[in-house]
């Protein structure tokens, strides 16, 4: 064949099962993540010292499946959240290199792709975002403070019945600003670092240069987006006592977390977050690099040596 392209919904399916698949593999990680964003919230002792100690308390007191709570609802949040963002990624940058007769975009333009992509994901996959942080973060709570889900899509039932079905969407904004900034760092960074390393003539488009890309691509990204990962992560598990919120949107959120537990605060469990973050990206990539090769060789299509 001589279209270089690759069909839309081919696209969409490949993004979302490159996320389901590298989330099989870390989500204890952030089972972790989210429990340590949430300890000492409101300036309540932490619950845990260390991301190893959460790892070992979790275990002690819920079992090896403990580690993997919510983990319907993190296959269902990349099956909507990753198949959406990456979807639209890698049909825009097709679109550009189009454009450009073949040549990748600048990185300005990576960014702005990236931003498009993460934001549109984030609206789609809130829900299953909001019903991911309860399934992780209830095991922390006495028994009778547990909300109890038994899936994702019991979760997203009971959310709509008990709470309204707009509360599917609580922490919408956060979650999109989330989203685009970590889009932006973590889809942009990946395609640039991986230009780099390539120019440097050192790596070859093999599974060690999307290893090295990835890694990089998640350092910046863990960087840039726990702050709003935090807020996003307190807003979407607070509860409502007699119609009073915890908090009454992010910013109050954002400044009390400040305020409460000091600035640094707001990169609270950066190290599971990271190791969370940083598999993720590199098995997300390696999935999504194989799937799109492997389509492009099997369709014939010229340049099939070329991902994202």
């Amino acid at each position: 064949m001589a279209d270089q392209g690759i069909p839309k919904s081919v696209n969409f399916l490949f993004g979302g099962s490159a996320g389901m698949l590298a989330t099989c593999f870390v989500q204890p990680l952030d089972v972790v993540k989210n429990r340590l964003q949430l300890s000492g919230e409101g300036g309540a002792p932490r619950l845990y010292n260390s991301s190893f100690d959460a790892i070992r308390a979790i275990y002690v007191k819920e079992g090896f499946n403990g580690l993997f709570a919510g983990l319907s609802a993190g296959l269902l949040r990349q099956a909507t959240y990753t198949t959406t963002r990456l979807g639209i990624y890698t049909t825009l940058l097709d679109r550009v290199r189009a454009r450009n007769q073949g040549e990748n975009p600048n990185f300005a333009s990576l960014l702005a792709i990236g931003l498009v992509a993460g934001g549109c994901g984030a609206v789609v996959g809130t829900p299953a975002e909001i019903s991911l942080i309860r399934m992780c973060a209830d095991g922390r709570l006495p028994k009778e403070q547990q909300r109890g889900y038994t899936n994702v899509f019991n979760a997203l039932s009971r959310i709509t019945k008990e709470e309204g079905i707009a509360t599917l969407w609580r922490g919408c904004l956060p979650t999109v600003g989330r989203a685009m900034v970590v889009n932006a760092a973590q889809l942009g960074t990946y395609s640039r670092a991986k230009q780099m390393l390539l120019k440097t003539g050192y790596f070859r488009d093999n599974l060690f240069c999307h290893f090295n890309a990835s890694m990089i691509s998640g350092l910046v990204t863990t960087i840039a987006s726990m702050p709003v990962d935090i807020v996003k992560t307190r807003l979407q598990n607070m509860k409502v006592v007699s119609g009073v919120p915890e908090y009454s949107g992010a910013i109050n959120c954002f400044t009390r977390v400040i305020k409460v537990e000091g600035v640094f605060s707001l990169w609270k469990g950066f190290m599971p977050y990271y190791f969370r973050l940083g598999p993720h990206t590199v098995l997300t990539f390696i999935f999504l690099e194989f799937f799109i090769k492997t389509y492009k060789k099997t369709k014939g299509i010229e340049g099939s040596s070329g991902g994202l």
